[in-house]
């Protein structure tokens, strides 16, 4: 493909870069080629042809992609999608995460009380009512989460409550809410402090009837504690 080409393209692998698969496989299931070999039915000879970028029979294909249990033991003898530059830079900056319904008050103070830290924000631009509401929403659970140890398990369902009014009204605004989780290392501008592992927990806002199964966010960025 010429390097100025930057439209996705579907081909198979080249064997260079078949080898490369199969290492990686191999490597993720820490086999060394020999037990490759053992699970595949093949020689340790041809395990080490591949993963040097020689050519390879169909069978021996095949017989590669029963070994790793794929569904389709054609994978390795069909077309891939073969990603642009472009799509590997971001690919690399980048993480997808799925976007699961946010809907209950009670749901979200437990998500609260479980991360330390969160980046909430609209996927959209949101009417001056809706954005008061999703920011007056934000600075509420903020607020709760820096107390929430100081609630009975009784006193919280006052908090549950005033959650499911602001997505209540959110909601009759056209305003759909979705989260995720990810745990991140956090690291201090201190030279010998150690990283901190936390949960971030990410609540984004969405279009009423249009929201996505996932997003995309990037690999590190600010957020709010």
């Amino acid at each position: 493909m010429p390097a100025t080409d930057k439209t996705q393209q579907s081909r198979l692998l080249t064997p260079e870069e078949l080898g490369m698969v199969v290492k990686l496989h191999r490597e993720l299931r820490q086999w060394s080629q020999e037990q490759l070999g053992e699970i595949s039915g093949l020689s340790t000879r041809t395990i080490q042809r591949v993963e040097d970028g020689q050519a390879s029979s169909l069978d021996t294909r095949r017989a590669l992609a029963r070994a790793f249990e794929f569904e389709d033991v054609d994978a390795l003898n069909k077309p891939f999608v073969i990603p642009t530059e472009d799509e590997l830079k971001a690919a690399k900056e980048n993480i997808t995460l799925s976007a699961l319904p946010l809907s209950t008050g009670k749901e979200l103070a437990g998500l609260v009380e479980v991360a330390s830290m969160d980046l909430s924000t609209p996927a959209f631009d949101l009417s001056r009512e809706a954005d008061e509401r999703f920011a007056e929403l934000v600075d509420y659970f903020r607020e709760y989460r820096d107390c929430a140890d100081c609630y009975s398990q009784r006193d919280k369902f006052a908090i549950y409550d005033e959650l499911q009014e602001h997505i209540n009204v959110l909601k009759a605004l056209g305003v759909s809410l979705r989260y995720a989780t990810r745990k991140i290392v956090v690291k201090g501008d201190v030279l010998d402090a150690k990283p901190l592992p936390v949960t971030l927990l990410y609540v984004v806002a969405f279009p009423l009837g249009k929201e996505p199964t996932e997003f995309a966010t990037p690999r590190s960025m600010p957020v709010g504690w």
